[in-house]
This record gives C-alpha cells, structure tokens and sequence, in this order.
C-alpha cells in the first residue's frame, strides 16, 4: 500500500493525487448521509468512538512494524500526532455527527462548504501563505455551482434558510478539519504516512474515552442490530482509514490549499449517488451546477504553465 501511494509524488503520476481526493470526498459523502441515517439508532460520540476504535483494530497490523522500524523519530515528534489527533479524530468528526442530529442536509452540506475558506486563511495566518488570483476565482466559481444545486437553480431560497441548533457544530468541524490540514505540513517527510495515521487513531481514541464515557453515563449506548454494525463496518473503513491516508497523501501532494475545493464535490457524489442507488433523475440546474463546480476545480488545481504539482507541505 506504502509504495503505491508514493507514487504520487512522481511526476508521471501528477493526476493520482487528485484521484485519492477525489476518492477522499465520494467516502465522507457517504459518512454524511449515513450519519443523518442512523441519527437514531447510534448517538454522535458512540458512533465516532467505535468508527475510530475499529480503524485502529484494522490499521495496527500495518502501522505497528512501521512505527517500530522509525522509533528514534516518533520518539522525537510523537507530540505531533497527539496534536492533529484532536481537530482531526476528536474534534471534526464529533461535531460532524452532533450536527447530523438536528441540521438540514441543505445547511450541513453550504456551511461545510466554508472549509476550503477556512483552509485559505489559516494557512495565510499560521504559513504565509495566500491563494493565487485564479485560484480565488476557482473557489468563487465551484461554490455558486454548489449553492446552484443545492438551491435546484433557485438561489432565493438561501433568503429562507432557518439555521438550527446543529449549525455551529458544521462550523466548528470546518475549521478544525481546516487546522488539521494546514498543520499537516508540519509532518516531516520521511515520516511513514501508515504509521503517522496509525498514532493520530490511537491518540485520537484516547482523548475520546472519557468524551464516550461521558455519552454513556447521560445518554446511553445503542444496541447491536445489522444496522448497525454494517453502518460501524463502512465508517471504520472508508471514511476513516481509507479517506485519511488518501487524504493525507494528496495535501502533502498539492497543499491545502488545492486540496480544500474537493469539499464542493459532496454535493456532486451525493446527486450521482440519488441517481444511480434511488432511480431519482438528473436535471438541468444539476448539470450546470455540475459544470460549475468541475470548471473551479480545474481553476484551483491546474499548476501554472507546464509544472508538475508542488510539494507544498513538505518544508
């Protein structure tokens, strides 16, 4: 697994690390509307206690030996993963699950939106670093096609949005999740990505044990039923193993920056999702918006003249 995924900082493999966050947003995509799903069968803190419980159980076989073979540097930056454990594993996806139990689908998916916002000016305030003119275009561009789709070519019904009370949850999973990815350059190069991920799960299921033990005592637990467990099953796998490694792998790849505007592509899974899974049919303003957004990707990530992508976190 180790050396396909470095692959993707040759230049004959410019375009894989696009595909792994590309892969990235089609699992979280599915970790929302699942979480909406079984709002009531598992509470938020439960839910991403066990999802982080089972990715370590499946992940520990890979990182272990990694960890040990790089003892001398962990030993030598283990704060590092103990820190991003807690905007990463503890923070966003906590608030992520808390606000699927109240928020409308409508506002979760506009204000997590802000992320690749979020991104932009943290990394200006912590790095330095700003966004090039296109680049602000792009992003500009992708979000009216997203707010196009979500409002089905309606923009007046932003003017109606009622926020609740799951809507300061979004936010705060946004920009946590932001601090994590623009802290990620932090990671020093020749730090094996398995085992960095494999220490920020169990650092991160540590500072989540007396948070679940907490929801135990006040709200309870839930019970084991197929739903259940097969929701637990995709959770631990997809959009948690397989999305952070992947994710991980296209920021140290292109930056955060770049990396941010494959926020705007959930809208996008989730209507091709509806359409293949629920026979719902695809329409113009579906299209356009598509388009729209595609065309800000491109904008946003497209390197400047002939250059390969920039490996901007590795400092």
């Amino acid at each position: 697994m180790r050396a396909n995924l470095q692959t993707c900082n040759r230049p004959d493999h410019h375009w894989l690390p696009y595909l792994l966050l590309v892969l990235t947003v089609l699992f979280w995509s599915g970790n929302f509307v699942l979480g909406r799903g079984i709002r009531d069968v598992i509470p938020p803190v439960s839910l991403n206690y066990w999802r982080w419980v089972g990715a370590l159980i499946i992940i520990l076989p890979f990182g272990a030996p990694r960890i040990r073979r790089q003892a001398a540097l962990f030993k030598k930056h283990w704060l590092l993963p103990a820190l991003l454990s807690i905007p990463s594993i503890t923070i966003f996806n906590t608030c992520i699950y808390t606000a699927l139990q109240t928020a409308t689908a409508m506002n979760t998916v506009l204000l997590n939106a802000m992320t690749p916002v979020f991104i932009a000016l943290l990394a200006g305030l912590i790095f330095g670093e700003r966004m090039r003119p296109r680049q602000i275009v792009g992003v500009m561009i992708s979000f009216i096609g997203l707010v196009f789709i979500i409002t089905r070519g309606n923009p007046r019904i932003l003017l109606r949005l009622q926020f609740s009370s799951g809507d300061p949850w979004t936010l705060a999973a946004g920009l946590s999740w932001a601090l994590y990815s623009v802290l990620l350059r932090r990671r020093p190069p020749e730090m094996d990505p398995i085992a960095f991920l494999t220490l920020l799960i169990a650092f991160g299921v540590a500072s989540l044990t007396p948070v679940y033990v907490w929801e135990i005592s006040t709200v309870g637990g839930f019970a084991l039923s197929a739903t259940s467990l097969a929701s637990l099953v995709y959770v631990c796998v997809f959009p948690s193993v397989l999305a952070y490694i992947f994710w991980n792998r296209g920021v140290a790849a292109i930056g955060p920056n770049r990396a941010g505007i494959f926020f705007h592509l959930m809208p996008v899974f989730s209507i091709l999702l509806a359409a293949v899974f629920l026979d719902e049919r695809l329409q113009a303003f579906h299209l356009l918006g598509m388009a729209l957004i595609f065309t800000g990707i491109g904008l946003t990530t497209w390197p400047q003249g002939n250059a390969a992508p920039r490996k901007e976190t590795k400092r």
